[in-house]
């Protein structure tokens, strides 16, 4: 009796198993079933073209005139930064955040064309 119930359930929890690998996998792989004149088939997935998908902006046609990471490092430079703790791109801009020349914390935001917008000494 018990090797019956064993093997009941070992085989309902195969069953099911297989049933939602089924489903893990079809969501996976993202294709369609098509049901028509032809009978039953599986759709392919729908490919974008390279053309509709929009560049970054570092690299769209403005990006002649924005200013590199080192360009916005030399311009930190020339307004009194001395240790560079960090770096980072943002929408803005770039946001440099480091020590002054007297010891004090300083961030600096440039925007994209290289002009300083804030300065905050702490």
């Amino acid at each position: 009796m018990k090797n019956e119930n064993v093997t009941r359930r070992s085989a309902s929890l195969s069953i099911l198993a297989g049933l939602f690998g089924i489903g893990v996998t079809g969501a996976a792989m993202a294709q369609s079933l098509d049901l028509g004149p032809n009978g039953f088939g599986i759709r392919p997935p729908e490919t974008v073209p390279d053309e509709t998908l929009p560049l970054p902006r570092r690299y769209g046609p403005d990006a002649e005139d924005e200013i590199s990471e080192n360009d916005a490092l030399s311009i930190a430079r020339e307004e009194g930064v001395r240790r560079i703790d960090r770096v980072r791109e943002g929408r803005r801009g770039w946001v440099i955040v480091g020590i002054d020349r007297n010891g004090d914390d300083i961030r600096i935001l440039i925007n994209r064309r290289g002009d300083v917008v804030f300065v905050e000494r702490e």
